[in-house]
């Protein structure tokens, strides 16, 4: 039996963009991150040992963005991806972070939103 255990609205600030002047700055990504788990077994035994430290893996996500300092969001949530299906009891895993774009020439501001999957559920 699986389940899933979801993280919804985390904001790391982090430096990331290609352009000069976005690589002086912080700016916030907010990621959501779902995981197949097996819920029935943590609940079974009503155990925190048997269920995934949701809060372990958003601290995960923080240190993975804030020290990898990338260039594109694809980068940041690919390596977000790849650690926590390595580090975790996670068998699937979808990861999406979004990106607010300011205004700039006439462009209306915007929000560009990068989701991957990665792993079998």
């Amino acid at each position: 039996m699986s389940g899933s255990v979801s993280i919804r609205g985390l904001a790391v600030s982090a430096v990331v963009g290609v352009y000069d002047w976005e690589r002086e700055i912080e700016q916030t990504l907010t990621f959501s991150v779902d995981m197949a788990v097996n819920v029935a077994r943590a609940a079974a035994n009503d155990d925190v040992a048997d269920a995934v430290d949701y809060s372990a893996v958003a601290a995960t996500v923080t240190r993975v963005v804030q020290e990898g300092q990338f260039h594109l969001i694809e980068t940041a949530v690919e390596q977000v991806a790849g650690r926590i299906l390595a580090s975790y009891p996670v068998s699937w895993i979808r990861v999406e972070v979004a990106k607010p774009i300011a205004a700039d020439g006439g462009t209306a501001a915007y929000t560009a939103v990068v989701t991957i999957e990665r792993g079998t559920r």
